[in-house]
């Protein structure tokens, strides 16, 4: 069974600075995106952003011109730097790997930002 295992997670403050890290336990045949993902306490699931394997990158909104995405897609890796960071980015991160018979989902990592 394939695992996405997400890391770098944690407590910082407003303003500050995070890097998470995604990697498949091992290959995903197929793959054509790779995505994070996040959830507030009483909010739905909402993209925040996304590379592609043609290097096409989306953002939502909220993120953009603070956070930027990286990784491989052939090797099942994907990074989230996250800039200047707000409260209202707190949620779980979730990480997320689409291919053209399914997704694949980690088990998240929690992001708080708070003084």
């Amino acid at each position: 069974q394939v695992q996405l295992v997400e890391s770098g997670g944690g407590l910082v403050q407003p303003g500050g600075s995070l890097r998470l890290s995604c990697a498949a336990s091992r290959s995903i045949d197929s793959t054509y995106a790779m995505g994070w993902y996040r959830q507030a306490p009483g909010k739905q699931r909402e993209l925040v952003a996304r590379i592609t394997s043609s290097r096409r990158l989306n953002y939502a909104d909220s993120v953009k011109g603070r956070f930027a995405i990286s990784g491989d897609i052939a090797e099942n890796t994907v990074y989230l730097q996250m800039n200047s960071l707000k409260p209202e980015d707190t949620a779980v991160y979730y990480c997320a790997a689409e291919t053209t018979r399914r997704e694949y989902w980690g088990q998240g990592t929690q992001v708080t930002v708070s003084a």
